[in-house]
């Protein structure tokens, strides 16, 4: 199989009545079958490549980012065992490409296992912060939304794009990024409210800015 896989926005998703299930063609692909890859690949190189761009927020670094996991699960897909869902691994997989390349270009990344408390472990009553943030909820700026996740740290901004994005639970989190149930929605909140600081920063930039445009302009109106 040639290593230029083509591009997320020129995948042809329509498949044949011929093509096989998805178990199937993980099968075939493990057989080495170059046709059943490439079906999983038009499968779930759309959603693979929403993951990278919201981790990277570059479309050129999330194409390689995507074109790399799919590499990955080329070579490694003979180790899918299938005690989780295909999806999920692959994101696992994704993920950890993502991460690496972030490693490399020394951003700081936000630990996910950092201590919390017993009762988020256990879900207990105390406080679930994992449930929907209202706060971010709002009328937004989407332009502002954007510019904020992107200088979320990077551990931060893998769980947020994962749940609050890519509408993943917290148990599937938790299997794609090899942390607890209970640190996935640790690192959630903590996102959040960096999230809704950085978002606040934004509007009071944009505030002051204004007030600067509006004396300019008096000035010479005067």
């Amino acid at each position: 199989m040639s290593t230029a896989l083509p591009s997320p926005n020129r995948v042809n998703v329509t498949q044949s009545p011929k093509s096989a299930t998805e178990a199937e063609a993980i099968r075939l692909a493990q057989a080495g079958d170059a046709a059943a890859f490439e079906q999983l690949y038009q499968l779930h190189c759309r959603r693979v490549y929403a993951l990278c761009l919201r981790m990277v927020g570059n479309p050129s670094d999330a194409e390689d980012l995507m074109q790399e996991a799919f590499l990955q699960l080329f070579r490694k897909i003979a180790t899918f065992r299938g005690e989780s869902a295909f999806s999920t691994w692959l994101h696992r997989m994704t993920v950890n490409v993502v991460l690496m390349r972030l490693r490399k270009k020394t951003l700081p990344a936000a630990s996910l296992e950092e201590t919390t408390e017993p009762d988020e472990e256990t879900g207990g009553p105390r406080k679930d912060i994992g449930a929907p943030d209202l706060r971010l909820s709002g009328a937004v700026d989407r332009v502002n939304l954007e510019r904020s996740i992107d200088k979320l740290p990077p551990g931060y901004r893998t769980v947020f794009v994962l749940h609050d994005v890519q509408g993943f639970e917290h148990n599937e989190i938790a299997g794609i990024m090899g942390c607890s149930v209970g640190n996935s929605k640790s690192q959630l909140h903590k996102a959040r409210t960096r999230l809704r600081e950085l978002l606040q920063e934004d509007l009071r930039d944009q505030a002051r800015a204004e007030r600067h445009a509006a004396k300019t302009q008096s000035g010479l109106g005067d």
